[in-house]
C-alpha cells in the first residue's frame, strides 16, 4: 500500500478514536449526571448508543491500523487500553499524529 492509502487509514482511525474519546467524556461527565442527579435516563440511553457505536468502529479501525502498519502486538493492548481509559483516545491521537507527520 502506498503511503496516501496508509495515510488516509490513519486519519480515518484518528478522526473515530477522537470522536470516540469525546463521545466517552459526554457519557461520564453529562449523560450519567443527568441520570443519576437529575432522574433523566434517555440522556444515558442515546449517549450510550452513539458512544456504542463509535466504539465499535474504533475497534475495527484499530484493527485495520494494526495489519495496514504491522504494528506490533504491544500497540493493538496499548490501542485497546487508551479506548476504555477517560482521555486515553486524546493521549493516543498525539503519537498517531507524529506518525501521520512522518508519512
Amino acid at each position: 500500500m502506498n503511503n496516501e492509502g496508509l495515510k488516509k487509514i490513519l486519519n480515518r482511525f484518528r478522526m473515530i478514536a477522537l470522536a470516540e474519546g469525546v463521545s466517552f467524556l459526554i457519557l461520564l461527565g453529562i449523560a450519567m449526571p443527568l441520570k443519576y442527579f437529575a432522574n433523566f435516563p434517555q440522556a444515558v440511553k442515546y449517549v450510550g448508543w452513539a458512544h456504542g457505536v463509535l466504539f465499535v468502529a474504533f475497534i475495527y479501525f484499530m484493527f485495520e491500523v494494526f495489519t495496514a502498519f504491522k504494528k506490533p502486538f504491544l500497540w493493538l493492548i496499548k490501542a485497546f487500553a487508551a479506548s476504555l481509559l477517560p482521555f486515553g483516545t486524546f493521549i493516543l491521537d498525539k503519537e498517531l499524529k507524529k506518525e501521520a507527520i512522518s508519512l
